[in-house]
């Protein structure tokens, strides 16, 4: 039997621990720690934890592996408050489009594409920009010459939009304008031409669900090598934010061939349009889990984002954009989260626009006090507020996930169309995450991948430094903002088990899960621009070593 399938053992000596626990609560310094079938068995010095392992591996079934780290440092597993893994693992096939910058880049890179790939066989490509169609427009007609008879579709970096030939549309089966009631359309010209834009969640996740999947076992190869590669960078587990009932059997699949390396949470997407129906079935499968994954959690929309001008605002944008909530009627939104909460359910809502933080923070207010230990609902993204709606955040309850690291999209000279969408006074206002700390709200960081780098490295360096890594810093962006290391390093390890209601996770503690993350290093002290090349030098979960450096 594969180790996954079951608690590790472990132990690790000659580290530095950051144990996220109060001096008093732990009295003497420690070095080491015992990890015995998946939990945190004892801490101690050295020689007290080579003796428990050397005692421990009399009685265990598998010997116990003793890890001298040599003065790394040690800290309760990274998770990731924000993530895709399943979607994005598929949303990443064919063609990285980042980084381009013009059409005739993107034709040329679609063409190279289209001319590898067998007839009739479907092109996709991901990570595209939307500054190179600033003159033309979101249009097929940029591309669908070069692609022959190769069905295309394109995903833009945002996961907000999409751009897709006529022929993968009519392969998906879309023959008439779709419009949905949280806005989510296939996006038509004034003649009633589809001009191959996809705006919003719902009809993205309607192309991606269209495209055939030749080979489920492949699937489940590019779903582990991603999360082997999440491991890499020191992540232990992450939230999905737009789980479906066919994610829960991938997951299903992976752990029961012993091959699911990290601990997941799947938030299931509730779209606009879903029935009854619908949510009764994700309340009735609200107990299914692995030993690793859980179900119990949702995610809602109440918005869009600022790129767009569908994020929802106090003020419109400076295109009159911002004005319209995802829910049509409000109050449907507000029945439908009052029957997940009654549930005992954790409610995950996006909301960019500082409108939308205030909206949903209200109606979680309304909802009744919810059992001791049952996790706190949360906002999603949080990307502008303001003053009032970081105070009202500050004493709601509700937990603030945010990720910091969207910020590198933003230009120093504020020409980014997230910037000039917001205008000099309100682009300020901005990722918000030290106000929403001093207010006194729990801050959890995560990357919304494939959005954004999964490396919490990276995201970590952009919370404390809050301009790219590495380069000149002419341009810190909002510098009343940065966090602390110490701040940083709880929003990926503490905080999140806090939120969600866990006592045994987010700290290093006898009887605690055994997922730890070793760095070279302490990402504590840092530099914020040498973080992001810091050495991973173990990744552990559930008390297997999952990753290890060369």
């Amino acid at each position: 039997m594969n180790s996954r399938l079951s608690g590790g053992n472990i132990a690790v000596i000659g580290a530095h621990l950051r144990r996220n626990v109060a001096a008093a609560a732990h009295g003497k310094a420690a070095t080491a720690l015992l990890i015995q079938d998946g939990v945190i068995a004892a801490i101690g010095s050295d020689d007290e934890i080579r003796a428990a392992a050397t005692a421990a591996a009399a009685t265990a079934p598998n010997p116990i592996e003793i890890i001298d780290v040599r003065g790394a440092t040690v800290t309760p597993g990274l998770w990731d408050s924000h993530t895709h893994p399943i979607s994005g693992a598929l949303s990443t096939r064919g063609v990285d489009l980042g980084g381009l910058s013009t059409i005739d880049d993107l034709r040329a890179r679609l063409a190279e594409a289209a001319a590898a790939l067998a007839p009739g066989a479907w092109l996709e490509g991901w990570n595209l920009e939307y500054e190179m169609f600033e003159e033309t427009g979101i249009d097929r007609s940029t591309f669908e010459d070069v692609v022959g008879d190769h069905p295309t579709y394109l995903r833009f970096y945002d996961g907000h939009t999409g751009l897709a030939s006529l022929s993968a549309l009519t392969a998906a089966g879309i023959h008439e304008p779709v419009h949905y009631p949280d806005g989510s359309e296939t996006v038509v010209d004034k003649n009633g031409r589809f001009t191959g834009e996809l705006s919003e969640m719902s009809i993205l996740s309607d192309m991606a669900e269209a495209i055939p999947i030749a080979d489920i076992e492949a699937e489940l190869d590019r779903l582990e090598a991603l999360l082997l590669k999440f491991a890499a960078t020191g992540i232990t587990g992450s939230a999905i934010m737009d789980g479906t009932a066919n994610d829960k059997t991938m997951l299903r699949e992976l752990e029961s061939r012993g091959r699911l390396p990290q601990r997941l949470v799947l938030h299931e997407w509730h779209k606009v349009h879903h029935t009854d129906a619908d949510q009764d079935r994700v309340i009735q499968e609200k107990d299914e889990r692995g030993r690793l994954w859980e179900g119990g959690a949702v995610k809602l929309f109440s918005d869009g984002v600022i790129d767009t001008g569908t994020a929802l605002l106090h003020a419109p944008d400076t295109h009159g954009d911002g004005r319209e909530a995802a829910w049509p009627e409000w109050s449907e939104y507000k029945r439908v989260i009052r029957k997940y909460h009654d549930a005992g359910i954790q409610i995950a809502t996006h909301a960019v626009g500082d409108r939308a933080v205030n909206d949903v923070l209200d109606a979680y207010a309304e909802l009744p006090p919810r059992a001791v230990g049952q996790p706190h609902h949360s906002i999603e993204h949080l990307e502008v507020m303001s003053d009032a709606d970081v105070a009202k955040l500050g004493t709601s309850g509700v937990t603030a996930s945010m990720q910091p690291l969207h910020m590198q999209w933003r230009s120093e000279d504020f020409s980014d169309n997230w910037a000039q969408r917001l205008g000099e006074d309100r682009r300020s206002t901005g990722y918000r995450a030290r106000d929403v700390i001093d207010a006194g709200a729990r801050l959890t960081l995560g990357s919304d991948w494939p959005v954004a780098e999964f490396d919490p490295r990276v995201g970590m360096a952009w919370a404390r430094g809050r301009h790219t890594p590495g380069a000149d810093a002419t341009v810190v962006f909002e510098p009343e903002g940065l966090l602390t290391g110490e701040e940083t390093l709880l929003a990926y390890t503490l905080w999140p088990a806090q939120a969600r209601g866990w006592q045994d996770r987010g700290h290093l503690s006898v009887g605690a899960l055994g997922d730890v993350t070793v760095f070279g290093g302490d990402p504590v002290t840092t530099t914020v621009e040498d973080l992001p090349e810091l050495p991973i030098v173990l990744t552990v979960v559930d008390g297997n070593v999952v990753h290890r450096a060369a």
